[in-house]
């Protein structure tokens, strides 16, 4: 480690509140890993999550590493990476446990096991290398792609399960068994735990898949994910607050888990139900944390518009001296009240969703949102001098036509327009920002089974935005680049045989387009084939509580019912 390096931690952990330093000794210690850039790693609320629920076990240690891409203003850290509380090597900790919210992270969590010296391939590891372990939505939906490169993945929710599993291999670690008879221990007795090792996969003449099957019949045929019934029995708010965060000025707290909407391309949606709020008083500390620490209260959760007490939460926290923020709207949920609240806490831009321009494409995606909610909402939000709208719409839908993208284009330009006719006599309204998006298919969505567009195709219609839009006054349109899409997709939909195309990534030193070439395995097969009804998927080994028929029966009312 270089001097350099040491010396930013420092300045890093000095800027930090609420970070734990434990004493090393006989603790079970475990650093907790985030395949990003620190400050992308520090506004996760779930990272910051788990770094307090494993410091709260007496018998543990928890620190932090992160992963710090070149060019970001950051140290890289893709070599000999340390901790950043203690400076302490990943080798010498017992497990090194990865939060991995995103796809695209992946290749950064093989470069922090290489830089670290410990082995890549699971089965090849040694009894004295830390335990690799991994959590996170992204894994939950589907964590075969990366299956060759971790011992076990946490399936679900952490509060009960990670508990369990510390102590679980605290007491082995005392004992001294070798690593596959803990695994195996681990896998039989926690539930939500998922050992790759432990589970063979067959395919067919095809290519497709056949089955996933334990390798002992002692072991669960599947994987059960774990979820919390009561969010008001514990609280899920901001750990360490720290201005070298994406977002240094908020306190997040998170006030709800899953959604009852059923937007068919929501992964969030289905495997984080059944839908549940934390009530207002067991919130109520958090916001007074985060606002004796001078922070606006961020409102975290998959549906936080359908809170029940939302206006009263919001009220509470403006009643104690705050604001908030929240991170978007559902706009059949806007009303004059909650405008006014939202005038009142000092927001001047509000995130919306309409996701696609044409009423038959929003009743495709099951939306549940019409013009006349739309336009509601952005009258009682600019009559309460909101002077910035930010809109969020997909492009490569299921079923999406010409007409689609010129219903986007037509509905930005009536929006626009009606905005500044509303704000006439008033302060002008400003700007909206148009984010689009490619649609990508989710595991344990009702889409689960469509292709990915063609990029070139998805170009053709970012293109025919953005001219469009061009000379149309205070909008700007922005989109992500379609060819990362086609990457997503593919560690999104991927088995266990991309794990070939992972590992020639991290030799070629994130060359993708090299790695897709060199690997005898046809990446088009997992992004643009639509799958069959039938098919055995990647991830049909893992129980989200989710029936398939729900899902077959929800994609073919999608494209039927709605030509």
């Amino acid at each position: 480690m270089s001097w350099k390096q040491h010396k930013r931690d420092q300045q890093l952990l000095a800027q930090e509140k609420g970070y734990c330093r434990k004493a090393w000794g006989d603790k079970l210690t475990v650093c907790l890993a985030y395949p990003n850039a620190y400050r992308i790693g520090m506004a996760n609320l779930g990272y910051q999550a788990v770094y307090s629920l494993l410091n709260d076990l007496p018998f543990c240690l928890c620190e932090r590493v992160f992963f710090s891409p070149p060019g970001e203003g950051d140290a890289p850290r893709g070599k000999s990476p340390v901790s950043l509380e203690s400076q302490k090597p990943l080798k010498e900790f017992d497990i090194i446990a990865f939060s991995i919210p995103f796809e695209n992270d992946y290749p950064h969590v093989l470069a922090l096991l290489a830089g670290a010296g410990i082995s890549l391939q699971a089965s090849l590891r040694k009894d004295f290398e830390p335990l690799v372990m991994a959590g996170g939505i992204a894994v939950t939906l589907n964590p075969e792609p990366l299956s060759s490169f971790i011992d076990l993945f946490l399936i679900g929710e952490a509060e009960e399960a990670l508990p369990e599993l510390a102590a679980l291999y605290r007491e082995a670690l005392i004992q001294g068994p070798d690593r596959r008879e803990l695994l195996f221990d681990v896998q039989r007795r926690v539930p939500g735990v998922y050992v790759p090792q432990l589970y063979s996969v067959s395919y067919r003449p095809d290519g497709t898949l056949e089955d996933v099957q334990p390798v002992d019949s002692s072991l669960p045929r599947k994987i059960r994910r774990r979820w919390e019934k009561d969010l008001s029995a514990f609280r899920t708010d901001q750990v360490i607050s720290t201005p070298g965060s994406e977002f240094g000025d908020l306190f997040l707290a998170e006030v709800s888990r899953g959604c009852a909407r059923g937007c068919r391309f929501c992964a969030a949606g289905f495997v984080y139900r059944p839908v549940r709020f934390r009530r207002k008083e067991a919130l109520e500390p958090s916001f007074v944390r985060g606002i004796s620490e001078g922070k606006r209260i961020g409102l975290l959760g998959t549906a936080v518009s359908d809170h029940p007490q939302l206006a009263d939460l919001c009220r509470c926290i403006l009643e104690g001296g705050g604001t908030f923020a929240l991170s978007s709207l559902r706009m059949d949920r806007v009303s004059a009240e909650m405008a006014g609240l939202l005038r009142e806490a000092g927001v001047e831009t509000v995130a919306l969703a309409p996701e696609a321009g044409t009423q038959r494409l929003r009743d495709v995606l099951n939306k549940g949102i019409s013009e006349d909610h739309i336009f509601s909402a952005l009258e009682h939000l600019v009559q309460q001098g909101i002077r910035q709208i930010r809109l969020y719409f997909m492009v490569g839908l299921p079923t999406e036509t010409e007409a689609d993208i010129e219903g986007l284009i037509r509905l930005t330009r009536k929006i626009r327009h009606q905005a500044l006719q509303l704000s006439k006599g008033k302060k002008p309204f400003r700007r909206i920002t148009l984010s689009v998006n490619q649609f990508i298919p989710k595991p344990f969505t009702p889409f689960q089974w469509h292709p990915l567009e063609e990029v070139k195709d998805v170009k053709k219609k970012l293109r025919r935005i953005k001219k469009a839009l061009h000379n149309e006054g205070p909008v700007q349109v922005f989109h992500d680049l379609p060819k990362w899409n086609y990457i997503q997709t593919l560690l999104s939909l991927g088995d266990r045989r991309v794990g070939q195309i992972l590992a020639e990534v991290h030799q070629l030193e994130g060359n993708w387009s090299q790695a897709l070439k060199k690997v005898p395995l046809n990446p088009d097969f997992y992004v643009y084939r639509p799958k069959g009804l039938s098919e055995f998927l990647p991830w049909d080994f893992i129980d989200h509580g989710i029936d398939k028929a729900v899902l077959i029966r929800e994609y073919r009312k999608a494209l039927s019912e709605y030509p």
